[in-house]
């Protein structure tokens, strides 16, 4: 019995011992799982502070505008001939009359006229195959003129054909142009990112066309170089399609070497720069911007900055940047055109809020004498040769000024200066002109040419947002820009051999932003007026013409332009 008792006893007191071992075992592993609990935990709160730190507003801001636009457009032109509308005329009348006449006048190897009595003395097809091989001779040599002396030469060997041709002249009276409600949409699409550490990549798509058009017939006309139809540096920037464009698309590396360097390449953000951004209710342009009264063009290429921090210059930086306005593709026997690129330096002392100043260079290599265009005035274009080189030069300003009354006044003043290098080329599908010399068919030596252009203007903003603002732009008799993409609908104001007046209203309404603190939208209305001094606004090729001494039997690509005006509405909005 008590054998049995102490067996109890035994197990009992083991039981006992176990107990604690037990429970401390059971709290071990509720301690693992609870840690491994809160290791998860933290691994999923690293992940949602992960996903954070990826999302879209982090690296990724969208923004854009949207406009629809009206313009009544007049215009008043002086009578002159056309040249193109010349030449088309004598070919289609001389064929008209091979067909339907029984007397009729072909050419011979000589240019000299040859009357055919009859459609069968000589045979019809002789007469025929003389008159095609005539103009066509006569097309093929005028393609193969390069130069000057040999386009002297041309015109000498072709007197009699010329004086022919010149018989089937279509003289284009004075006249009043108009397009009294032309209605356009235009669309951007601004996106910004973040890539990497100090590494950005901007992108801007552009739509603008006109109401019940998908082309830019309704827009084009004889009448300036830079609207004749849409090309490459202007595309998104003149009505064309419904299509979204690249307009700007590039890279930006800053911090380089952590140094205040950077360097971006892309299609560059080349157009719509100060002092334009006051008429287009923008923001300032950034240090990625050019002065818009020598450079309004789409352009791809490629820049390094560099931003010191100097205490008597705040913000000042420096930039060089490049361009390639054409590329020729491969050089073969049949392909010598050569590249156009542009160089430009930039200086900017001050920019700051109140002030910012500018200085620039630029120098345009290789000038072809026709962009790529397909459907324009001309037809379908491209560069056929190189006319020179032009440089550039200019310096400007602008300010604002608070507490003027009960608003604040901003102001600017813009100078420009343009020099053309000549070669010794002309252009064959411009009737032998060169960069800045010579008439239609009346070639001259090359020699440098100079001119010269102002630019200034004031906006009054007043607390009840409305915006008031006047500019006016001088232009010489060789004044020559490289602004083509401007936001103007006769043609680019800055590029006016003349005169250029407009006042302006912006009516900001006051809604509270919401995608973006500088969200807005606005009404504006304006006025432009030109008057314009001499031929040739916005165009290199050929010397300039006084508009008041055109006679009817001048030959001219282009209508001559005495004055337009503009009377133009919007509605925008910007986010």
């Amino acid at each position: 019995m008590k054998q049995k008792m102490a067996k109890k006893l035994a197990c009992i007191a083991f039981a006992g011992m176990m107990l604690p071992m037990a429970a401390q075992a059971a709290d071990a592993d509720l301690q693992l799982k609870v840690d491994k609990l809160t290791q998860e935990v933290n691994d999923l709160k690293g992940s949602v502070q992960r996903v954070q730190d990826k999302s879209l507003s982090k690296w990724l801001s969208i923004g854009g505008s949207y406009r629809f636009r009206m313009d009544n457009l007049h215009g008043e032109t002086a009578g002159y001939t056309d040249a193109m509308a010349t030449f088309a005329n004598a070919q289609n009348t001389m064929q008209s009359g091979f067909f339907n006449s029984s007397n009729v006048y072909y050419y011979d190897a000589l240019g000299n006229p040859v009357l055919a009595t009859s459609l069968t003395t000589p045979s019809a097809s002789s007469v025929w195959q003389g008159y095609i091989g005539q103009m066509m001779t006569f097309s093929d040599n005028m393609n193969k003129v390069k130069t000057v002396s040999q386009a002297g030469q041309f015109l000498t060997d072709n007197a009699n054909m010329l004086g022919a041709i010149k018989n089937y002249a279509v003289e284009v009276p004075a006249s009043k142009p108009k397009n009294e409600t032309l209605y356009t949409s235009k669309f951007d699409l601004d996106l910004h990112a973040k890539a990497t550490q100090d590494v950005t990549v901007n992108v801007k798509l552009d739509m603008y066309k006109t109401f019940g058009s998908q082309d830019d017939n309704a827009t084009t006309g004889s009448y300036f170089s830079d609207r004749v139809g849409a090309f490459d540096g202007t595309l998104g920037h003149v009505p064309s399609t419904g299509l979204l464009n690249v307009d700007r698309a590039y890279a930006t590396w800053s911090n380089i070497a952590e140094q205040p360097v950077w360097f971006s390449v892309g299609r560059r953000p080349s157009s719509n720069g100060a002092p334009t951004n006051l008429k287009l209710n923008n923001e300032r342009p950034g240090n990625g911007g050019t002065p818009a009264l020598l450079v309004d063009y789409a352009f791809d290429g490629m820049t390094i900055g560099w931003a010191p921090d100097i205490e008597p210059l705040p913000g000042a930086y420096a930039k060089v940047c490049y361009g390639r306005g054409f590329d020729s593709g491969f050089k073969t026997s049949t392909n010598t055109v050569k590249d156009t690129d542009m160089l430009g330096v930039a200086l900017i002392p001050v920019d700051t809020d109140p002030l910012r100043v500018w200085l620039q260079w630029n120098r345009g290599f290789n000038i072809f004498d026709f962009p790529v265009m397909s459907d324009s005035t001309f037809g379908n274009t491209a560069p056929s040769t190189n006319l020179g080189s032009i440089d550039w030069y200019g310096a400007g300003a602008m300010t604002t000024l608070k507490d003027i009354g009960p608003g604040k006044l901003n102001f600017f003043a813009d100078f420009g200066m343009s020099i053309t290098h000549p070669n010794d080329n002309v252009s064959a599908q411009a009737g032998f002109m060169g960069l800045g010399t010579g008439a239609f068919f009346a070639p001259e030596a090359p020699s440098d040419k100079t001119g010269y252009a102002a630019y200034a203007g004031v906006r009054y903003d007043l607390p009840s947002k409305t915006k008031l603002g006047f500019e006016y732009n001088h232009g010489s008799k060789d004044w020559i820009t490289f602004a083509p993409a401007s936001d103007d609908m006769w043609t680019s104001k800055v590029g006016t051999r003349g005169n250029v007046y407009e006042g302006y209203v912006i009516q900001e309404l006051d809604l509270k932003p919401i995608s973006s603190y500088f969200s807005k939208t606005f009404f504006k209305v304006g006025y432009q007026y030109y008057d314009f001094q001499y031929t040739g606004s916005n165009n290199w090729v050929g010397a300039p013409v006084k508009i008041s001494s055109i006679q009817s039997t001048d030959m001219l690509l282009l209508a001559p332009v005495k004055t337009a005006q503009d009377i133009y509405a919007t509605f925008e909005v910007k986010f």
